[in-house]
């Protein structure tokens, strides 16, 4: 396994395992109690998930250590402001059946999410969450969020793949000092990035998938990624990327695929910001 170090000097696996649509308790704790068995110690779900309890009784049936588990979740935006966030973490924290977290995001740049912010920092000064920071905030909201509060946030999550590859994104929060993370690494298989010439092209020289290419060029920009799948088979395959490395001429390769557009929607958007903010 490769590691990053958080602003705060937080040790986090640089590959894990996300949980995004796996709703079917069983599918839900299967999956999670197979990654584990593998060797993954990065989980990543979410409130808006519906399934931490699968996974915190799957973390439970595992008997792993907890100092060796890095476990993440995610506040929702129905309850941004500073009180509904208290609640909503105490809930996501009964619901895993943990002491602590890890890692605990702001899910949307949407809502009081100032009130969320300020309520994290004190969870994490009281020791419940070790590292605390965001999603789906794109560089403004980030700056902004950074210029106005006490604790710089660890990690801003967001979507990243050989397709939008969020370049200018890193560069500034590489500046800032704030990890960034991938979620979406395949683009749920969008503009048949499964059957992309170049991707195709680079997997038979070093003989992976493409899958596989894509998450090792991930880590070789340093991104930690949290690729989704119920299958133990592509789950040991996405997990099998540290026995070798791109060359600097494939990574250039891949980067030319950047569309800089995302596979999904824009923040940007107003219709798509109201349309999140209808899901309350």
């Amino acid at each position: 396994m490769e590691y990053v170090v958080l602003n705060n000097g937080l040790k986090m696996p640089k590959l894990g395992l996300g949980v995004y649509q796996i709703t079917d308790e069983f599918e839900c704790r299967n999956t999670v109690e197979s990654a584990l068995d593998i060797g993954y110690r990065l989980i990543d779900t979410a409130q808006a998930y519906h399934n931490e309890k699968f996974v915190g009784d799957a973390i439970k049936q595992s008997n792993i250590p907890r100092e060796e588990l890095f476990i993440t979740t995610k506040l929702w935006l129905a309850d941004t402001g500073y009180k509904s966030t208290i609640k909503a973490f105490e809930n996501s924290l009964k619901k895993l059946g943990l002491d602590y977290l890890d890692l605990y995001l702001i899910h949307q740049p949407i809502g009081n999410y100032y009130g969320s912010w300020k309520a994290m920092e004190e969870l994490y000064e009281q020791g419940l969450i070790k590292a605390i920071g965001v999603a789906n905030f794109m560089p403004d909201r980030l700056m902004d969020l950074i210029c106005n509060n006490k604790i710089l946030p660890a990690i801003d999550q967001v979507e990243v793949n050989p397709f939008c590859q969020r370049q200018i994104d890193e560069i500034m929060m590489k500046e800032k000092n704030v990890q960034m993370q991938s979620w979406g690494p395949f683009a749920e298989g969008r503009n048949n990035i499964f059957q992309n010439e170049v991707l195709q092209k680079i997997a038979d020289k070093y003989q992976k998938s493409i899958a596989q290419i894509i998450l090792r060029w991930l880590l070789q920009r340093n991104i930690v990624c949290i690729p989704k799948s119920v299958r133990i088979e592509r789950l040991k395959e996405n997990f099998n990327v540290f026995d070798f490395k791109l060359s600097n001429e494939d990574m250039n390769l891949i980067s030319t695929l950047d569309t800089k557009k995302s596979c999904f929607f824009s923040h940007y958007d107003p219709k798509i910001i109201e349309w999140l903010c209808s899901m309350k």
